[in-house]
């Protein structure tokens, strides 16, 4: 049996947070997310378009040291000049920058900055991808 088409590649990510409030407001008032679903009090479901991001309340017995790490989560952008207007906005913001904003050697351009909650974000411009989209429309 072939593989199956993987399609849109991954597009959902899930997080355990400490702030579940704090993370909302940066993913939705900061990055420009929109509100999906919110089945209760303890989670939330967010979306650029044609992604999902879960923010989950973390209970206290799990969001310490031992918890599952994750390294960070990447949000593309379809220019190279959206990556240094993002950086200018976010640090605007009083986002804690993890990097500037930097070229890397396959085209791409990107920086890292943290969430309320330490989760490292990635924001990039990466040729592939545009090339992709670009394809799809």
């Amino acid at each position: 049996m072939k593989r199956p088409e993987m399609s849109y590649g991954m597009r959902h990510v899930a997080l355990f947070v400490r702030d579940l409030p704090a993370c909302e407001q940066f993913y939705v008032e900061l990055l420009g997310m929109k509100v999906e679903w919110r089945p209760d009090e303890r989670n939330v479901y967010l979306s650029s378009g044609g992604d999902n991001l879960a923010l989950h309340q973390a209970d206290a017995g799990i969001a310490g040291a031992a918890a599952q790490r994750l390294d960070h989560i990447g949000f593309f952008l379809a220019t190279e000049a959206l990556v240094d207007e993002w950086f200018a906005w976010l640090q605007e913001r009083g986002v804690p920058m993890r990097t500037e904003p930097r070229s890397h050697r396959d085209g791409a351009r990107s920086f890292y900055c943290h969430d309320p909650d330490g989760t490292l974000v990635q924001i990039m411009f990466h040729p592939p991808v545009r090339d992709w989209e670009e394809q799809s429309v």
